[in-house]
């Protein structure tokens, strides 16, 4: 039986060192991502590529240009042959030099003030028609748009024409070009199979690691000085916000907000004998964990009393399974299945994909659905994000990130970025040689607190663990 394979171990948690922050790519980086879009763009007889980007979708700018809007929205323009140009609104024209490409003159850039806030000035900018054009966008151009998702012939039937930036840049590149000449191409970065994002480069795997330290290390604060009888507010000061921007709101259910999915601290009270579960999220990273707030299963209710045996133990056995089986050539699919045998949706609730790719957004996409034939690869960043649900246990989790790296991706990271290959080693040996965990040589896990979980968060040093 599953129950007799996972046990409470307690252990110090171990010290894996800070990592030093790797933020900004080179331009050389950043010129080899537009490359390796115009390449794309030649495969698909595209002339042109529209990026769009707001706050909240941010990452495919971010990924070409390594500028993120802030208050305004963006749009790149990618031709064949010329500099990028990206358009930005009043605001956001101090911040461009946070964006390599621009500082080494690679980047074109012009004002286009109707991006800008309601009742800025709207006076010195041109159309949005003139610049279009400027670009060479007209009757012969094939456009391809990308934002933030791309559809199947599930949800639309012409789904390569449903496109969900703005209406009224579409409008325009309809009107300049065609209907047909206009079409989704998010999937040339956001799919899991072949997406460019899909498949991380030595810079990005260090850039991640960082943001996962960073995060891991405010969880870790958290779950170790843990109290109750405290708001969720002052509970939260534990996780040691950096300033650093967040990918996703911070997450806190407690007795005031169990009802609420998603909700941020309220400024409840941290209550014994209660569920509570929490996370942290910064760009490229999201460590979450949850448990009951306890010091063993005799502060629960008398019916959950029974929740490692019958719940947590269980779930962490299946998450472990799932990084054993997380190896280049499998089949989402079968990650998928394996969660289902054996975690039963009428036990645990498990409805979204098991598993999901993660960059600069929380949630890229997914290889990992039912029936899935697209395998895991080289290079994919993958969230161990799989939610049970129970009305009687609550939940549990086990959420970090880890990147899967063939030998010649490893060695990369190894030379460029020793410190970083070493400390993903060390998360290596503690994972199989502390929790028992029969890692695949190609996974490589960038959180600093790998697979932990407490399941009673008065008593941080009881982990679940593989039995020997």
């Amino acid at each position: 039986m599953i129950k007799n394979k996972v046990y409470l171990k307690e252990i110090d948690w171990p010290s894996f060192g800070e990592a030093d922050p790797i933020i900004y790519p080179s331009a050389t980086e950043l010129t080899e991502r537009i490359e390796k879009c115009r390449q794309v763009m030649e495969e698909r007889a595209l002339t042109h590529l529209v990026v769009y980007g707001d706050r909240e979708h941010f990452g495919n700018i971010m990924y070409l240009t390594h500028f993120d809007p802030r208050f305004e929205e963006a749009l790149l323009l990618i031709t064949k042959e010329n500099d990028p140009l990206i358009l930005v609104g009043n605001e956001c024209v101090s911040h461009l030099s946070v964006s390599p490409l621009y500082n080494n003159g690679s980047l074109r850039y012009e004002r286009y003030q109707p991006f800008s806030l309601l009742d800025q000035p709207r006076d010195e900018s041109r159309s949005l028609a003139e610049i279009l054009s400027e670009e060479g966008i007209d009757k012969e151009s094939r456009i391809g748009c990308i934002g933030w998702k791309y559809y199947s012939r599930l949800e639309f039937e012409h789904h390569q024409h449903v496109i969900e930036i703005p209406s009224f840049i579409v409008d325009m590149l309809r009107s300049l070009s065609s209907y047909e000449n206009v079409i989704n191409v998010t999937d040339m970065l956001m799919a899991p199979s072949y997406g460019l994002k899909s498949f991380l480069s030595s810079f990005e795997i260090a850039h991640f690691e960082f943001v996962n330290v960073m995060a891991s290390e405010g969880m870790k604060s958290l779950i170790t000085n843990f109290k109750s009888d405290i708001t969720d507010f002052d509970l939260a000061k534990e996780y040691r916000y950096t300033g650093y921007p967040l990918g996703c709101h911070i997450g806190m259910k407690s007795s005031g907000n169990q009802s609420i999915g998603l909700s941020s601290p309220v400024g409840a009270l941290i209550e014994k004998g209660l569920p509570f579960s929490t996370g942290i999220s910064y760009w490229g990273s999201n460590i979450c964990r949850a448990g009951w707030v306890a010091e063993s299963e005799h502060d629960l209710p008398e019916d959950a009393q029974d929740y490692v045996s019958n719940f947590a133990g269980p779930y962490f056995y299946a998450c472990t399974k799932w990084l054993e089986n997380l190896k280049i050539g499998t089949k989402g699919g079968v990650l998928r299945q394996l969660i289902d045998e054996h975690l039963p949706f009428e036990d645990f609730g498990v409805f979204l994909n098991p598993g999901h790719l993660i960059h600069y957004e929380e949630w890229l996409s997914s290889p990992i659905y039912p029936n899935s034939e697209e395998e895991i690869h080289s290079g994919m960043y993958m969230q161990v994000d799989i939610i049970p649900r129970s009305k009687k246990y609550s939940t549990s989790r086990m959420e970090d990130g880890v990147v899967i790296a063939d030998s010649h991706l490893r060695n990369k990271v190894k030379e460029e970025y020793p410190e970083v290959y070493e400390r993903c080693m060390k998360r290596r040996s503690f994972m199989i040689d502390v929790l028992g965990i029969n890692l695949p040589e190609e996974v490589l896990p960038l959180s600093n607190i790998p697979s932990l979980v407490p399941p009673f968060f008065l008593n941080h040093k009881k982990v679940l663990s593989l039995k020997p």
